[in-house]
């Protein structure tokens, strides 16, 4: 029996800044925590970026030790907690961490086992580390916070619906629910995007009232949002009464006082809250595992468009880059290389 590691290597930001400063990503062996009774440690295979990874990069205290980035992480389980009971060594897992914990740009990573899933088995591990931020933002956003069933009707806006997130959204709305989707995108390779991830409709962001005027003119019920800022009249003007809005966005001095006059309300989703404040809750894994048979069934199709080469300093900036453009479709992923585990580990 092998005893786990207690350092890994992983791509770290010594300190925050510019994508391009020379400090802001670097290799290094970084120490592992303890392990938690109910912690899987996971020999990481692939990651993928996130707005939240370049935001994280750019922002994190100053004085603050070098920050291992990344959330969302495919891999093998190695070892695993004294209270585990869902996973065992050898499994395939995918999931989307935790904001309070060291990041998944590393060889091995400790994640707790009630917000993992099972790996897709009909996804590579590079598909499937494209998979689960934006699956378990999606699913609360339009189950938990706009409340969508199987008999829903009434329309959805997903605004950026080429994005990592709004791919997802549209996904799932469209094989779960009787909504009709109306997408923004703006370029021609983005609203095929969107057309091919289920939208009903796509319109131009940049004439979004009058454009969605011509496909829903009698408003729309449910709006995503992850752009927020200087969108809330205009939010207002083309919902019904008591039309909801869902933002993932972080807008400062946001005032939805527009919103009072036709009852409409306004949802904040953020992936994080339950592993930050609701620890014991499976309900994430549980999420993870209903969207892993969804692949697994062919209902979803993965939302990776980009593979850069394997996890390295330069292939994270560039992935940095490639978000920070503003122009990315889909999900951006690389594999980990390192040599596979031999043997069993303990905790």
């Amino acid at each position: 029996m092998l005893t786990p590691p207690r350092t890994t290597t992983a791509v770290a930001a010594p300190a925050a800044g510019e994508v391009d400063a020379p400090a802001s990503f670097a290799v290094l062996d970084v120490p592992l925590d303890p392990m938690g009774p109910h912690d899987l440690l996971v020999e990481v295979r692939a990651v993928s970026v996130n707005p939240v990874d370049v935001k994280v990069r750019a922002s994190f205290p100053a004085q603050a030790a070098p920050k291992v980035l990344g959330f969302d992480a495919a891999g093998v389980v190695v070892a695993t907690g004294s209270e585990v009971t869902f996973f065992a060594p050898g499994d395939e897992v995918y999931y989307a961490g935790s904001i309070a914990r060291t990041g998944s740009n590393a060889e091995h990573h400790l994640v707790d086992e009630r917000i993992v899933g099972p790996k897709p088995a009909s996804l590579d591990f590079v598909q499937a580390a494209a998979a689960p931020l934006t699956a378990i933002t999606a699913w609360e956003t339009l189950f938990e916070r706009m409340g969508l069933t199987a008999k829903s009707a009434g329309t959805l806006l997903v605004v950026g619906g080429a994005g990592g997130v709004g791919s997802m959204v549209t996904q799932l709305a469209r094989q779960l629910t009787g909504t009709t989707v109306i997408a923004t995108a703006s370029r021609d390779e983005s609203q095929a995007w969107a057309r091919r991830m289920g939208a009903h409709h796509v319109v131009d962001h940049r004439r979004l009232r009058e454009e969605v005027a011509e496909v829903a003119p009698g408003g729309v019920d449910h709006i995503f949002s992850p752009f927020s800022a200087g969108n809330v009249q205009t939010y207002a003007d083309i919902m019904n009464v008591h039309g909801q809005v869902v933002a993932v966005d972080e807008p400062e001095g946001l005032d939805t006082l527009p919103l009072k006059a036709r009852s409409q309300t306004w949802h904040w989703e953020l992936m994080f809250s339950r592993p930050l404040h609701d620890p014991t809750s499976t309900a994430q894994r549980d999420l993870l595992v209903r969207v892993a048979a969804l692949f697994d069934a062919g209902v979803l199709e993965s939302t990776l468009t980009r593979t850069l080469g394997p996890l390295t300093a330069d292939t994270l900036r560039e992935a940095h880059r490639l978000l920070e453009s503003s122009r990315t479709i889909g999900k951006v992923a690389m594999p980990v290389t390192h040599a596979p585990s031999s043997g069993a580990y303990t905790a």
